[in-house]
């Protein structure tokens, strides 16, 4: 049984930054249905900052990470779609991607296109799969039609800017919140038909202003607590609330009642991980991310690189709405 070294970033309690530790752990062979592969790129998401704080509660000691590309070293019986030597990249459960090298379970992990780099593939598969089964699966009644408007709360984060593009080659009416004029400048860029910088302007009222009234089909929102009652208002009769993250908090209870008077609204929360249980979904998913990319059709923007050691910076910088795009740490 070979076993190898590989420096990686754990944690032994809930907590701020500080609690992110650069170890040494031994990594064995893959069993049935695994893999090891040897990362080149770890890419980095709002998800490993609520394991880390403990807003999503997680066993201890706890490896983070959830999505890395890199070289397959190895691989445990019965396991087709990959072999020794492929370019692979994955967003998968369980937590453990901030490493040099891991043991994993296969399902997940995706051959990567020889046109897409170690690095863009380490910084699109959680947000572009997460842009994906937003655009694409998570739809109000009737669907999507080009020409409809949707809203896009933080759409100059590392899934904003990929929704952003992709909603454009869709033909939607993309309009995209963020907190600076800067980060809005950065979304009209990549395809947002309208911006709004919420943190000096009412987005609901602006909202109201560019649909003419109507509101939108859909909210797409990452942010939480802050917008979330405003994002309700924003929506035409029948629209979908489609929750994905709590950047600002978890949204506080509310009384379903609500929803009759505003329009008999549809509200969902969504998480990637109920999309990728199965190997043929997980596929079929990365494919048409693959070929959004490979097209041109979405370009995927590194805008932080960090070495495996200033992880905690790179959480302090996350957290403080510091990042555009996306952020990467670097091996």
């Amino acid at each position: 049984m070979t076993s190898l070294s590989s420096r990686a970033i754990r944690i032994d309690q809930h907590g701020g930054p500080e609690q992110l530790k650069l170890v040494n752990v031994t990594v064995g062979e893959p069993a049935a249905g695994e893999i090891r592969i040897r990362h080149r790129a770890v890419g980095l998401n709002f998800i490993d900052v609520y394991q880390r704080s403990g807003l999503y509660q997680m066993p201890m000691p706890l490896q983070l990470g959830m999505e890395a590309a890199g070289v397959v070293e190895a691989v445990g019986e019965g396991v087709t779609h990959l072999k020794l030597g492929d370019r692979a990249a994955y967003a998968s459960q369980p937590p453990g991607s901030y490493c040099d090298l891991r043991v994993m379970p296969a399902k997940t992990v995706c051959k990567l296109p020889d046109a897409i780099s170690f690095e863009t593939g380490a910084a699109m598969m959680l947000k572009g799969l997460t842009a994906q089964y937003l655009l694409r699966r998570t739809l109000p009644q009737g669907g999507l039609k080009a020409g409809d408007f949707v809203l896009f709360h933080a759409a100059a984060g590392g899934v904003g800017l990929i929704a952003c593009q992709w909603a454009r080659a869709m033909g939607l009416q993309l309009i995209g919140t963020a907190g600076s004029d800067a980060k809005c400048a950065l979304a009209k860029e990549h395809g947002a038909a309208f911006v709004i910088n919420y943190s000096t302007e009412d987005f609901l009222k602006r909202v109201k202003e560019i649909t003419g009234g109507k509101g939108v089909t859909v909210v797409y929102d990452s942010v939480g607590k802050d917008t979330w009652d405003k994002s309700l208002d924003c929506l035409a009769p029948f629209g979908l609330m489609a929750s994905f993250g709590n950047a600002s908090g978890p949204v506080a209870p509310f009384a379903p009642g609500i929803l009759g008077p505003k329009g008999s609204l549809y509200v969902t929360r969504q998480t990637l991980f109920s999309h990728i249980t199965t190997r043929e979904t997980t596929q079929a998913m990365a494919d048409d991310l693959f070929e959004a990319v490979t097209s041109g059709k979405v370009a995927v923007r590194i805008d932080q690189r960090y070495p495996l050691e200033q992880v905690q910076q790179a959480h302090r910088d996350l957290e403080a709405r510091k990042t555009t795009g996306c952020s990467i740490l670097t091996l």
